[in-house]
């Protein structure tokens, strides 16, 4: 692969935005894994992080990569795809194993129900059609 002297400074400034958002979702996540309480809540943290987080870092390697490059890199996108599926796969797979774990225990699995505090939960399965 021949390599071009300068990205530009469009494209390096455009790379090192993606880069840094894609770190600081990343570090939210991680930042979930630590503050939250139950392993419900610390999945989905985590997931969420791990997707965007990733997906940001690897935009700004296709684009700083194919603006050095003389062509368009395209493997970031192959990635991309496989983490963006896999991810939720495997956080319905863990979520389903920690049901499981907690049934075989006799422990009923923490569920974060949303709604006013104090007040009655009118977003539950239960709640009436308006």
């Amino acid at each position: 692969m021949t390599l071009a002297a300068e990205p530009g400074l469009v494209v390096a400034v455009l790379a090192s935005l993606l880069v840094l958002l894609g770190a600081t979702v990343t570090l939210v996540g991680a930042l979930g894994l630590l503050r939250l309480s139950s392993f419900y809540e610390r999945v989905h943290a985590s997931t969420m992080g791990t997707t965007l987080g990733m997906a940001s870092v690897l935009l700004a390697s296709m684009l700083l990569f194919s603006a050095l490059g003389t062509r368009p890199v395209l493997r970031e996108l192959v990635i991309i795809v496989f983490m963006t599926v896999s991810t939720p796969i495997g956080f319905v797979l863990l979520v389903r194993a920690a049901r499981h774990r907690d049934a075989a225990v006799g422990r009923e699995p923490e569920v974060v129900t949303t709604g006013t505090p104090g007040g009655t939960d009118r977003d539950g399965p239960d709640a009436p059609l308006e």
